[in-house]
């Protein structure tokens, strides 16, 4: 376990010692540690964790989510020791209106004094930021959990800062950087794809799907170097105006995938 993986454990293991007040949400890009992180915390053993992957949104609904936060409360209530109860629910944002069904769940317990705490995992910063502010305002903490640093990477892997630069701060495909053609697989397939597909397509009303992925290649080509929007409109087809390309480009940098300086 590095140094930052640490510093994160340590910070939700004090959070969870304190007096139930917030939920705690975990969020950022894939492949950065999130599940990992919580791995870690079940190995410990200093709490009962109930664990929940929400990550087939064609099978579990709102039903899904109380029914597991019923099992959650049905073990805090039937408890024999000191551990804490704690209910984590992975990809959150892929159930539909979680956000006012967690605020209706939160405010019972609340409201009963029903000592549950609750820790929410999301792959995607813009739907989880915006269920959260829309309705659990003033119920929430957010730990960042983003790409390692190139001091993380170094400890972790042994990356030189040329590795670092080329091939970027995820965690999960360091092992595949010496061969490259499979490390350069893994990234479209398991992180950009899945990602484009999952994240943004599926969870956002897109209207030109196919120039949102274009907008993704150029702003790529085009990595390090000065692009303007106006630029972006004259290389685009159907491009649409600026602010469609805007509106892309937030989406792209939510979702950790293009971001401009």
């Amino acid at each position: 376990m590095n140094d930052l993986f640490r510093k994160y454990l340590n910070l939700i293991n004090q959070r969870m010692r304190e007096p139930r007040k917030f939920i705690q949400v975990l969020s950022g890009p894939r492949q950065v540690g999130k599940t990992t992180l919580i791995r870690q915390l079940i190995k410990q053993d200093e709490h009962t964790i109930i664990y929940t992957l929400a990550d087939e949104p064609q099978l579990k609904n709102i039903t899904w989510l109380e029914q597991q936060w019923m099992n959650a409360r049905m073990m805090l209530k039937n408890k024999r020791d000191d551990k804490k109860i704690i209910l984590v629910v992975d990809e959150i944002q892929k159930l539909e209106n979680w956000s006012e069904t967690v605020k209706k769940l939160w405010d019972e317990d609340t409201a009963f004094g029903n000592d549950l705490y609750v820790i929410l995992l999301g792959s995607s910063r813009l739907i989880i930021h915006h269920g959260l502010t829309e309705s659990l305002a003033g119920r929430f903490e957010v730990l960042p959990i983003l790409h390692w640093t190139f001091k993380e990477m170094k400890e972790a892997f042994g990356m030189s800062l040329e590795e670092y630069c080329y091939f970027g701060g995820y965690p999960g495909a360091a092992s595949l950087i010496h061969d490259e053609n499979r490390w350069k697989n893994y990234i479209i397939d398991s992180l950009i794809e899945t990602t484009l597909s999952k994240d943004i397509l599926l969870m956002n009303r897109i209207e030109k799907p196919a120039l949102l992925r274009r907008v993704f290649q150029l702003s790529c080509s085009y990595s390090g170097k000065i692009l303007s929007f106006q630029k972006m409109l004259g290389q685009l087809v159907d491009a649409g105006n600026v602010t469609t390309l805007s509106h892309y480009l937030d989406l792209l940098s939510d979702a950790g995938l293009v971001c401009g300086l």
